[in-house]
């Protein structure tokens, strides 16, 4: 009888387990279908997230208004800032989805950037809230090339059809101070009333009243003109296309173009308190004396083709904008997105 009994659990034993055996793959597909209907995943989006410069981002503007803040404008409304001299960087939102082509900065608060079609973006508070406002336009195309700021909330925007638009409170409002031409204007550069505008065709206008009146200068070329900077009332210097560079020792009456010592477009030029710069297509940098009528040619890395749109100069330090977005410190230059 025991034996019996032993053998009746023995099979009850195996035959639960068989059940179970049985029922488990029952089991495993009932959780899974519990979990696809009813449980929510959350992915970790910080590990989704695009780094704020990409390799395929290219940078048209950048501007500096201290020596931490760093503002880089560029392609599809992108607007990047670093708060660190350039370690890191982020994007901020802007209601612009077109190409932004340059920015200047009161402040590490104020700031204003253009671009085409006629955008003109403006932020009060770093950049945190970017917003549009309305500026005079034109029938015929609208592209704004360049901006500059100036103390007390004046700043002066150029570009095509002869735009040349000004603001006295800081970008909310604008005016467009002179008429309509078929030209472009390609910079602007003022230091207290003196001013100067370079453009297409070789074209010059200057102001000796901080810009209520403008006057047009003859240049000795007839090709475009594409940056313009004085390190004083008097001694100026002009860049453009196929390595053109011109010096003035008057303030702008007259220009004498220097022996080219490159064929590659010239598009922005800097004095940083002790030499001329400017950099342009294909990586190309000449550096100037301080007359400006010496220039060495060369370009700014062996490694590197780029080309650029414009340079600025913080300390010993300068930020290259163009086909990229670069930090040159001595002879280290560091592209972000890439190194």
């Amino acid at each position: 009888m025991a034996a019996d009994s032993t053998l009746s659990l023995g099979g009850a034993l195996r035959a639960a387990s068989g059940v179970v055996a049985s029922s488990l793959p029952l089991l495993i597909i009932g959780c899974l279908l519990y979990a696809a209907f009813f449980i929510k995943w959350e992915p970790e989006i910080s590990q989704l997230q695009a780094p704020a410069i990409e390799r395929r981002d290219v940078f048209y503007g950048v501007a500096a208004p201290g020596a931490s803040v760093v503002w880089a404008v560029g392609s599809y409304g992108k607007i990047v800032r670093s708060d660190d001299g350039g370690e890191h960087w982020t994007i901020q939102s802007t209601p612009a989805a077109v190409h932004l082509q340059a920015i200047s900065a009161w402040d590490a608060d104020r700031a204003v950037v253009v671009g085409n079609a006629g955008d003109v973006l403006v932020t009060s508070d770093g950049g945190r809230n970017w917003r549009s406002v309305d500026v005079p336009r034109s029938e015929i195309a609208n592209k704004l090339l360049q901006v500059r700021t100036l103390p007390n909330g004046i700043a002066w925007a150029v570009g095509e059809v002869g735009a040349v638009l000004r603001t006295q409170d800081y970008g909310a409002h604008w005016r467009r101070v002179l008429e309509e031409k078929d030209q472009a204007w390609n910079d602007i550069f003022l230091l207290g009333a003196d001013g100067w505008m370079v453009g297409e065709f070789g074209a010059m206008l200057r102001t000796r009243d901080g810009g209520e009146s403008w006057s047009p200068k003859s240049g000795p070329l007839k090709s475009s003109l594409m940056s313009v900077r004085f390190r004083d009332p008097e001694n100026g210097v002009a860049v453009g296309l196929s390595g053109a560079v011109l010096v003035t020792h008057d303030g702008g009456d007259n220009w004498l173009e220097q022996p080219r010592v490159t064929r590659e477009h010239l598009n922005s030029v800097l004095w940083d308190g002790k030499r001329w710069i400017a950099v342009g297509d294909k990586g190309v940098r000449l550096i100037g004396s301080e007359d400006g009528t010496r220039w060495q040619g060369g370009r700014i890395s062996d490694k590197d083709l780029s080309w650029r749109t414009q340079i600025i100069a913080v300390g010993e330090r300068y930020y290259l904008a163009g086909s990229n977005l670069a930090q040159l410190e001595g002879d280290q230059l560091h592209i972000y997105g890439r190194d």
